[in-house]
């Protein structure tokens, strides 16, 4: 028997809205991450994108455990000798709450162009309207990723 491999005319794309509200980072991420690599298929496959388009809304009120905001820094790199900067994710996410969100996501993603595409179906709202209303986007339940 041969092995499956997927076809770019079968794979199927839904849209899911997940709300952020009191979610915490790391375990919001690690599930829109699967979603977008499209590891809940059963037609996943680790060299082709298979995954759905994710709709992350109010990311600025998503919270990170234990003092982790204050003590997490997000680098970045000008290209020339010194230019490193460095943001706290408090101050990342006070400035711009949904690229701390998506930066996040970002990471736990492949690197490389297949990384990159799946990125591309990845949309993060800081507020709790989002313009995708017309792709009839489904609730995804991330309940274990709530802050107790």
């Amino acid at each position: 028997m041969a092995t499956y491999s997927p076809k770019a005319s079968e794979i199927t794309r839904d849209w899911y809205v997940v709300d952020a509200e009191g979610m915490v980072l790391g375990r919001l991420c690690t599930e829109v991450a699967r979603v977008l690599r499209g590891k809940h298929k059963a037609i996943y496959s680790p060299h082709i994108d298979t995954g759905d388009h994710v709709v992350i809304v109010n990311a600025d009120k998503v919270v990170m455990t234990s003092g982790k905001a204050e003590r997490t820094f997000k680098y970045r790199h000008s290209g020339y000798p010194g230019g490193i900067k460095s943001e706290s994710y408090a101050k990342l996410h006070a400035r711009k709450p949904a690229e701390a969100v998506r930066q996040s996501v970002r990471g736990m993603l492949p690197k490389g162009p297949l990384g990159r595409q799946q990125l591309t179906k990845l949309k993060v709202y800081a507020g709790p309207d989002h313009p995708h209303g017309a792709q009839a986007p489904m609730s995804l339940a991330l309940d274990h990723a709530k802050a107790r």
